[in-house]
């Protein structure tokens, strides 16, 4: 049996009782989408996943705390259908990505397979994985799904597996390859300069709230590793981290002096002794807690639209504004390849030399 961790409700979690059995039932309701039964028993961690997936639009697959085991080799499928190579695919590469993505790219490859298309609305997973071109890539993509976000992420489905079977001899091209992402909007909102300021009006120094606005934002690191932040990680004045989104791909490492401003703020707030930030009860966050719990103190704000990774985009904004170039900001947020940086500081280009040419639009007297 899981160990309660937290007893009130999370934002946007409602209690409706059987009006008959008097039975406990809990949903998750948010504005403009139809609302999701929850079936974890509240207070537990498997409780507080299950809501961040509704709160994302996503299906919860919960994880036992035993290890998963190794999935058997695919018994009751032909060999060299995508059915196969999926199987494949799930059984050879589990544990050697994180656990969250292994899922979410199981889950869509599992849909992709009981996908019909075409005029004689053939199934998916039974066609040779051989014969899947681009333009069935492509179909599958605009018919599964209708939203450029989604859209993407049947791409990139599809593309991680044929990368893998390329690496392991089982295929000698990736139909996906060259499919380009659709636009999809830039995301998450990118907090202004006045949002921070109306965050840190309403949260004081010395609270928990303007800790982790500050603590994200001067760092840039994701969510996942501000929840195990602690002073451990500082020494001699330099934070050094290897992000959990890197340990099992590049195995890059975050070293960037901890700013004046920052310490500040440490030094003023109340911190656990292994994580700066800690619930109610004393504990560490857990990733999901500290995610939900922001997004109250964003609420309290009335920043209804911001979010803890729209901070990691605007420090990345305010460092290419302020001149940062590519290498330096791959070295601050730990990424690896240019094209993650030249989105900020092509902005911060144009940005500058739109200001230098304004003028040229007024007519010569």
């Amino acid at each position: 049996m899981q160990k309660k961790i937290e007893t009130k409700l999370p934002k946007g979690v409602t209690l409706d009782r059987d009006w008959r059995t008097r039975e406990p039932r809990y949903y998750f309701r948010a504005a403009g989408r139809k609302k999701v039964r929850l079936h974890q028993e509240p207070g537990t961690q498997n409780f507080e996943d299950e809501v961040a997936c509704a709160r994302l639009g996503i299906p919860y697959v919960p994880l036992d705390e035993k290890p998963r085991p190794k999935p058997e080799a695919p018994k009751d499928v032909k060999a060299g259908t995508i059915d196969w190579l999926i199987a494949e695919y799930k059984r050879r590469t589990v544990g050697k990505i994180s656990q969250g993505k292994w899922t979410r790219r199981a889950n869509m490859l599992e849909e992709i397979a009981e996908f019909h298309f075409g005029k004689k609305k053939a199934r998916v997973g039974g066609l040779p994985f051989l014969d899947l071109k681009r333009r069935h890539v492509l179909k599958i993509r605009d018919e599964l799904r209708s939203t450029p976000g989604a859209q993407n992420e049947v791409k990139r489905a599809i593309s991680a597996m044929f990368s893998w079977a390329i690496d392991n001899d089982i295929a000698e091209t990736n139909p996906a390859a060259k499919i380009k992402l659709l636009y999809s909007g830039d995301g998450y909102h990118t907090w202004t300069v006045p949002e921070v300021r109306q965050y840190e009006a309403k949260h004081p120094a010395g609270s928990k709230a303007r800790l982790m606005l500050h603590l994200a934002l001067y760092t840039g690191l994701r969510l996942d590793n501000l929840a195990v932040l602690g002073r451990q990680h500082i020494r001699d004045g330099v934070l050094t981290m290897r992000p959990g989104k890197t340990k099992k791909s590049s195995g890059v490492v975050v070293e960037i002096p901890v700013l004046p401003e920052l310490q500040r703020t440490i030094d003023e707030s109340q911190t656990g002794n292994l994580t700066f930030l800690i619930t109610e009860f004393g504990k560490p966050f857990t990733t999901n807690g500290l995610g939900n719990k922001m997004r109250d103190w964003c609420d309290q704000a009335e920043l209804f639209h911001c979010s803890t990774h729209g901070l990691r985009k605007a420090g990345a904004t305010i460092a290419a504004e302020n001149g940062a170039t590519d290498e330096e900001l791959m070295a601050i947020f730990g990424w690896t390849t240019k094209n993650q940086t030249t989105v900020y500081t092509k902005k911060a280009r144009r940005k500058k030399i739109a200001a230098g040419a304004i003028q040229k639009l007024v007519p010569e007297s």
